[in-house]
């Protein structure tokens, strides 16, 4: 599947603004642009009802702008900040109500923006989540967020309350984690490099 293109901060300030002055279409278009990063970061954590989960963290997003202060770059981190916490409790309540399920490649219908993913992606579907699995969580969270998510390391570090150089520890350790994992089970190897890089600096 095609990556969606990313919408800029520049592009979301004044969506952003007009939402909070109470412009129903400017949060109906966010959702439109952002709709697709953020079921794609719920989906890949784990989450059985994307759907309902997706909804519920723009349905707080909705309710929590009165009271929300900044622009774009604000807004997306603020919007991963609930689906972090959202697809946690949902995380949390599926293993209390069913255990844990045992993975199914055909119910995995996950995208990804970067050629990083894409690599990934080349190892089977199955395999994309085994991978993922083998990093520790924070992580798999950090790379979620910056390649499913498309957020900055600012964005990412705020988002996880984390600092940026913490942010760029954990991604550079996942992706040389990820990058040795397929470079051992692939007769070829995969270079695990984006052709739009998810720059440390971004």
């Amino acid at each position: 599947m095609a990556a969606a293109a990313r919408i800029t901060d520049e592009e979301l300030d004044p969506l952003v603004l007009a939402a909070r002055n109470g412009g129903d279409w400017a949060f109906g278009r966010i959702w439109e642009l952002l709709c697709p990063t953020v079921a794609g970061y719920v989906r890949a954590r784990g989450v059985r009802d994307v759907d309902d989960i997706v909804s519920a963290v723009f349905l707080a997003a909705f309710r929590g702008l009165p009271g929300f202060a900044g622009g774009g770059a604000a807004f997306r981190a603020w919007l991963f900040t609930i689906a972090h916490h959202k697809s946690v409790d949902a995380m949390r309540d599926q293993t209390r109500h069913t255990g844990d399920r045992q993975y199914s490649s055909e119910l995995d219908e996950r995208a990804a923006p970067s050629a990083e993913a894409e690599a990934l992606d080349r190892l089977g579907t199955g395999d994309v989540r085994r991978l993922l699995d083998e990093l520790t969580p924070d992580q798999r969270e950090v790379l979620l967020m910056r390649v499913l998510g498309d957020l900055t390391v600012a964005q990412t570090a705020l988002a996880l309350g984390r600092t940026e150089g913490a942010v760029k520890q954990l991604q550079r350790r996942a992706v040389d984690r990820l990058r040795k994992r397929i470079e051992r089970s692939s007769a070829r190897p995969v270079p695990l490099r984006a052709s739009r890089p998810i720059a440390e600096t971004r």
